[in-house]
C-alpha cells in the first residue's frame, strides 16, 4: 500500500506539473492565433478524448506529464510544393500519395515531404492506421466565429462541422496557403514565438508564488521558539509569501548555475534527485498534510520551470536561444544544425537521469548514500 501510495502521488505531482507547463504553451499559443492538434494530458501514445477548436483534448495510456502540440514549430525551408499539394487535398479531399504526385505533376518523394510538412501544419491529415493505402484527408472543419454570428444575427440554423476527408472547393490556392501559414508558429514575430516558448516556464513559476502565498498568507505556518520551545502559528500577508517565493526562486537559480561550474557542478549533481527521489519525497510530504503537499509541488515547479529554462535544445530555454541567434544573424539555424544540437541535448540529459538515478536506488533503496 505505501508503494502504491508513493506512485499514485509522484503521478499526480509530476503529471500535474508538466500539464500546467504545456497548458502555458497552448494557451500562448492560442492567444497568438496558432493551431494546436493535441493538448493531451500523459505522454505520446493511444489515448481517449474529445475534439474542440481544432485541438483534440485527451488522456493518453500513461498519464505522466503531459504535451501540447504546437503547429509549424519545424523551422525548415517551406516546400515550394506546398502551395500545390494543399490545394490539391482540399479539391480532392481524399487523395493517395500517387494520385497527388500525378496531379501536382511532381515526384512522389516530393510529394510525400510536403505531405509530412502539411501534416506538422495541421493543415492535413495523416493516413490512419486501418487504411488500405496511405490516404491524405482535409481536416474537420468546425464553423468559425464568425459564421456562428452570423448564424445567430440571422437566425438561421448553423451548420455542422465539415468531417475529415470532405473535398472543399480552392477559388485561390494562394488565399488558402497564406491563411493556413498565419496559423503557424514560424510566421510570427520573434516576440510573440518566444512568449510561447516561455509561457510553460512562466505558468510553473506562477503556480510556485500561488502556492507560497496559501501556504503562508491562508494556512499559516507553525514556528518555534528556540529558547522555550514553545510552537505559535503564523499567518503573513502575500506580500511576505511571495518576497519568500521569489528568494525560492534565486536558491535555485543558483543551484543551477552550479551546474556549469566545475568546482561545484559534481556536489550539485549529487544534492539532486530523479523521478525516484520525487516519488519518494512526495509521498512523505503529503502524508504530512496540505501545507507541506503543497510547499513540495511548488519546489518541484520551480526546479522544472528553470530547468526548462537551460539554453540547450530540445528544452525551452534552448529553442528561445535558437530563437536569438536567428533574430540577431537575421539568419535561420540549418535543420541539422538543430538535430545535432537535440542530440547533444538528449545526450547530456540523459547521462544527468542515469547518474541521479543511480544515486537515488543507492540513497532511498539500498541506504548507501
Amino acid at each position: 500500500m505505501d508503494i502504491l501510495f508513493m506512485i499514485v502521488c509522484a503521478i499526480f505531482v509530476i503529471g500535474f506539473l508538466v500539464f500546467i507547463h504545456e497548458g502555458g504553451h497552448y494557451l500562448a499559443a492560442r492567444v497568438f492565433g496558432v493551431r494546436v492538434t493535441e493538448f493531451m494530458l500523459g505522454l505520446p501514445g493511444p489515448s481517449i478524448g474529445f475534439k474542440k477548436a481544432g485541438t483534440r483534448f485527451g488522456v493518453t495510456a500513461v498519464p505522466l506529464g503531459g504535451y501540447a502540440k504546437v503547429c509549424g514549430m519545424e523551422m525548415g525551408p517551406i516546400s515550394e510544393h506546398a502551395k500545390a499539394v494543399l490545394a490539391c487535398v482540399y479539391e480532392q479531399g481524399t487523395a493517395s500519395l500517387p494520385d497527388i504526385a500525378r496531379a501536382c505533376d511532381i515526384s512522389e518523394e516530393e510529394a510525400q515531404d510536403t505531405l509530412d510538412q502539411l501534416v506538422e501544419w495541421g493543415s492535413v491529415e495523416a493516413p490512419r492506421k486501418h487504411d488500405a493505402a496511405d490516404l491524405y484527408r482535409t481536416p474537420a472543419e468546425e464553423p468559425t466565429r464568425a459564421q456562428r454570428r452570423v448564424a445567430a444575427r440571422l437566425c438561421r440554423p448553423l451548420s455542422t462541422e465539415s468531417a475529415a476527408g470532405t473535398p472543399r472547393a480552392v477559388p485561390d490556392a494562394h488565399a488558402l496557403f497564406e491563411r493556413e501559414l498565419s496559423q503557424q508558429y514560424r510566421s510570427l514575430p520573434f516576440w510573440k514565438r518566444s512568449v510561447i516558448l516561455l509561457a510553460g516556464i512562466a505558468v510553473n513559476l506562477a503556480f510556485a508564488l500561488v502556492a507560497f502565498i496559501v501556504i503562508y498568507s491562508v494556512i499559516g505556518f507553525d514556528v518555534a521558539d528556540p529558547e522555550t520551545g514553545a510552537i505559535t502559528h503564523l499567518v503573513v500577508g502575500p506580500d511576505r509569501a511571495i518576497f519568500a517565493g521569489f528568494s525560492y526562486i534565486g536558491m535555485t537559480v543558483q543551484a543551477i548555475m552550479g551546474l556549469f561550474n566545475p568546482a561545484t557542478a559534481v556536489e550539485t549533481v549529487s544534492n539532486s534527485t530523479s523521478v525516484i527521489g520525487i516519488a519518494v519525497m512526495s509521498a512523505d510530504y503529503f502524508a504530512a498534510g496540505l501545507a507541506e503537499a503543497l510547499f513540495f509541488m511548488a519546489v518541484i515547479s520551480v526546479s522544472l520551470g528553470l530547468m526548462n529554462l537551460i539554453p540547450i535544445p530540445p528544452l525551452d530555454g534552448g529553442r528561445f536561444l535558437i530563437e536569438v541567434i536567428q533574430k540577431l544573424s537575421r539568419r535561420q539555424v540549418p535543420a541539422r544544425v538543430m538535430g545535432y544540437l537535440s542530440l547533444a541535448g538528449m545526450a547530456l540529459f540523459i547521462g544527468f537521469f542515469v547518474i541521479m538515478l543511480n544515486q537515488d536506488v543507492q540513497r532511498f533503496i539500498f541506504g548507501n548514500w
